[in-house]
């Protein structure tokens, strides 16, 4: 937890250093800086809360980097300083963020040091620069690819802490988590900062009354994202209930899907899957005893792992054809049908839902000595059958304190609808 308690000191620090030079030095700009204040609050009270955004309130960074950006107000130079940009924007998001605070459905504290710190590196890089004159002379082309190559510094500030906070929060490796945040800034984030800097420029030109015009599209795009996400939330719904199948059939223990997948998310994160990968290996292993419905007795108690290899192949491919006949991604059919194969000729994805599933079952009612005994024979068994890399990074997150145990996915407001969304509490790209 070392790198949190860097980046909430830092940012804390940077935020009371900002405030006593703001005080001391007085509001320069007041309209300017009401009305940024104004459209950033409006930003965090339109704060999506769904975990699975990887910009959670886009308009109010939008306009935090826009502040940052500014200067001149329809064509008189501006007086504001770096100081006061963070100040202005530290302020209207925590007003904008009392609403959250106080249901709890946000990481906000890790919202807000990321926000002071990327507004603050973006002000700093731009306001004394721009008050002691140096960018007078640029103008035209330069001057916008002196914006958009600042918001790309800036993009990889955010990118940095958002994996940083991550990594110390849940223990994921770091370098993945990057991966995908840098993914993320492809999307909206480009969009974020592209609406900043085109503000910027267009309240310099026109003045204020840029800001409600130039915020539309990012509000429209925010709520075309947030649709998307709910088509695919009813779809992993849909997943989910295919998975419970076997259990409503009585084929396997209640409860047993749900806790493969969820283990095997926890050890796909630790060994460096990121994004799509983690998707169809949680889609995998909720579908992994998919097959067992087409037999017509049934595996005791559902457990597979202790079955001959040919019979173990057989369920694998009846799942597989199973899971194509549903219209899942086909991806997600060749985990299910390779679950069974020598682990040497197996998919990643595969090789994990394949240990996770004889962990679970080698588990179930084994007492509190079981989790080490089914860790020793997973051990005893990588010379064939399991991937001795997948039995060491299982058995990292089983010591893990917080484990690999996590919330029934539900759709609503503020809560996951996938195990592969963050947990609460876990940052992306807000």
């Amino acid at each position: 937890m070392t790198a949190l308690r860097v980046i909430h000191g830092a940012a804390a620090l940077t935020a009371a250093g900002c405030l006593a030079v703001t005080l001391g030095t007085g509001l320069a700009d007041r309209g300017i800086a009401l009305a940024f204040g104004v459209l950033i609050a409006v930003g965090e009270l339109t704060r999506w809360t769904d975990a699975e955004a990887r910009q959670a309130a886009p308009l109010a960074a939008a306009g935090s980097l826009a502040y940052a950006l500014l200067g001149a107000d329809a064509g008189r130079p501006t007086h504001h300083h770096a100081a006061q940009v963070v100040t202005v924007a530290l302020a209207a998001a925590v007003l904008g963020a009392v609403p959250h605070i106080w249901s709890g459905r946000t990481p906000t504290l890790d919202h807000l040091a990321r926000r002071v710190l990327t507004v603050g590196f973006t002000a700093v890089c731009f306001q004394p620069l721009y008050n002691e004159g140096l960018f007078a002379s640029w103008e035209g082309s330069a001057y916008a690819l002196l914006l958009i190559a600042l918001l790309g510094l800036t993009g990889l500030c955010d990118a940095v802490l958002a994996a940083a906070l991550a990594h110390a929060r849940t223990h994921w490796p770091f370098a993945p988590r990057l991966r995908e945040e840098l993914r993320g800034l492809l999307g909206i984030g480009s969009a974020v900062g592209a609406t900043g800097a085109v503000m910027a420029l267009a309240v310099a030109v026109v003045g204020l009354w840029a800001l409600p015009v130039f915020c539309l599209p990012l509000l429209l795009t925010q709520l075309s994202v947030r649709r998307y996400a709910a088509v695919r939330a009813t779809y992993r719904q849909t997943i989910a209930s295919l998975a419970r199948a076997t259990e409503i059939a009585g084929y396997t223990p209640v409860g047993h899907a749900r806790r493969v997948a969820a283990l095997s998310l926890a050890v796909g994160r630790d060994m460096g899957l990121a994004g799509g990968e983690l998707t169809v290996l949680e889609y995998a292993a909720l579908m992994h005893d998919i097959g067992q419905l087409s037999l017509v007795d049934p595996v005791p108690a559902g457990a597979t792992a202790s079955l001959p290899a040919a019979q173990q192949r057989r369920i694998a491919l009846l799942g597989g054809a199973v899971v194509r006949q549903t219209g899942v991604d086909a991806a997600v059919a060749v985990v299910v049908e390779r679950q069974a194969d020598p682990c040497r000729e197996q998919p990643v994805a595969a090789r994990i839902v394949r240990a996770v599933n004889a962990y679970e079952e080698l588990t179930r009612d084994a007492g509190p000595e079981g989790p080490l005994r089914a860790l020793e024979e997973l051990r005893l068994a990588t010379a064939g059958d399991y991937a001795p890399e997948v039995v060491e990074s299982l058995a990292r997150v089983l010591a893990r304190p917080r484990g690999w145990r996590e919330a029934a996915p539900v759709r609503g407001e503020g809560r996951r609808t996938a195990l592969s969304d963050p947990a609460p509490g876990w940052v992306t790209h807000g």
